[in-house]
């Protein structure tokens, strides 16, 4: 039946070729996942820092605008 259909038995480098690319695949993308899943995370921080500080400068403002209104 199989010689009517022309389906042949694989050789067997396909029983080791397809299983390595399948872990070469496996591995490059949990490299790749990781290095921008850190890159997002240090942005997220970067922003967070950036946000802070246009808060603090926000605050000196309003600070130093209410004492100088009290002061006259």
């Amino acid at each position: 039946m199989t010689a009517l259909l022309g389906i042949g038995v694989p050789p067997s480098s396909h029983f080791i070729y397809i299983p390595i690319v399948f872990v070469i695949g496996i591995v490059l993308g949990f490299l790749m996942g990781a290095k921008a899943t850190r890159d997002e995370i240090a942005l997220g921080q970067k922003k967070a820092a950036e946000r802070e500080a246009r808060m603090a400068e926000r605050a000196a403002r309003r600070a130093s605008a209410s004492s100088d209104t009290s002061e006259k």
